[in-house]
């Protein structure tokens, strides 16, 4: 008797819009939209929620929903707080139960993690990091975030890292006060796509290669390769977001700066002869993240030995 296969839904949750999508894989995606999230967090869940709905009506039950959020979020299942987001700058959504109201309206099986963990997860799943014990998943875009898998588990302390919330040494000259509303000019503050849009008035996506702000830019996001590699020790770091894929060129730069940096100090091939593949873009580009959902969704079911 052939073992029908589970069929998945996931839902990538970000600070601007949201991802939904259900099928079974990379390969096999039925169907998949994008909601605004909206200020309201009651209308954008119900939104989501009827769509599921539809696609349940449509295709079949949904076996398992993956939640990739923005954060920060609530990870520990122990905590009151479990699949809450918990101190974001987004208004309207702090403190939303994510979770919970999904469990109780959906009545499926939920995995849950940070956005970038879950493109991390799906990159070691379906992408650049297949066979891999040890690596980093980073996304610029409108924030920075820092995803790290270990075998097979997200990293998690008393809470998930925030990388893109580390203090960085400024560039020489640099006066922006950042646009960090928590820190001013940490990393995030000074590197993402928010930021640049803050310094110079315009989208990064609209700037050509030689803008100077880009060397601004690397200058930040290196040191924070740097400490990812002597604090991690990471096997692979993957470069996703919109800022990378928008700018290709911030690859090779990363990757410079990144070696001037720790200037022979650790001596391994992946940082010397083959950095190209060590600092690499996603193998799953734009959806690792919407993947990345379905990917907490196929965790949650093998977790239960489904």
């Amino acid at each position: 008797m052939t073992k029908t296969r589970p069929l998945l839904a996931g839902i990538e949750l970000g600070g601007t819009k949201c991802v939904c999508l259900i099928g079974y894989g990379p390969d096999e995606v039925l169907a998949q939209i994008e909601i605004a999230t909206g200020l309201a967090p009651d209308a954008t869940l119900q939104a989501i929620e009827t769509q599921l709905e539809t696609w349940k009506a449509h295709y079949g039950s949904i076996a398992a929903l993956g939640v990739a959020s923005f954060g920060p979020v609530d990870l520990d299942p122990r905590s009151r707080l479990y699949g809450h987001i918990t101190t974001t700058a987004k208004p309207g959504w702090r403190n939303v139960d994510l979770v919970g109201r999904l469990e109780r309206r959906l009545k499926i099986p939920i995995g849950f993690d940070t956005d970038v963990n879950g493109a991390a997860h799906a990159e070691g799943r379906w992408g650049a990091a297949r066979g891999l014990r040890h690596f980093a998943y980073v996304t610029v875009g409108t924030g920075i975030g820092v995803g790290i898998v270990t075998n097979g588990q997200s990293l998690q302390g008393i809470f998930h890292p925030e990388m893109g919330h580390i203090r960085i040494v400024r560039q020489a000259g640099d006066g922006f006060s950042g646009s960090c509303p928590f820190h001013g000019d940490c990393l995030e503050g000074l590197a993402s796509g928010e930021a640049i849009r803050r310094r110079i008035g315009q989208s990064p996506k609209d700037l050509p290669p030689e803008h100077p702000v880009w060397a601004s830019v690397a200058h930040a996001l290196g040191q924070l390769l740097h400490v990812m590699v002597v604090s991690l020790a990471p096997e692979r770091i993957l470069l996703g977001g919109g800022v990378i894929a928008g700018q290709p060129h911030l690859l090779a730069q990363l990757r410079t700066e990144l070696t001037s940096s720790l200037n022979h100090y650790l001596l391994a091939p992946e940082l010397e002869d083959q950095i190209d593949a060590y600092v690499r873009a996603p193998a799953l580009g734009a959806m690792a993240g919407p993947l990345g959902a379905l990917a907490l969704a196929a965790r949650r079911l093998e977790s239960q030995g489904g």
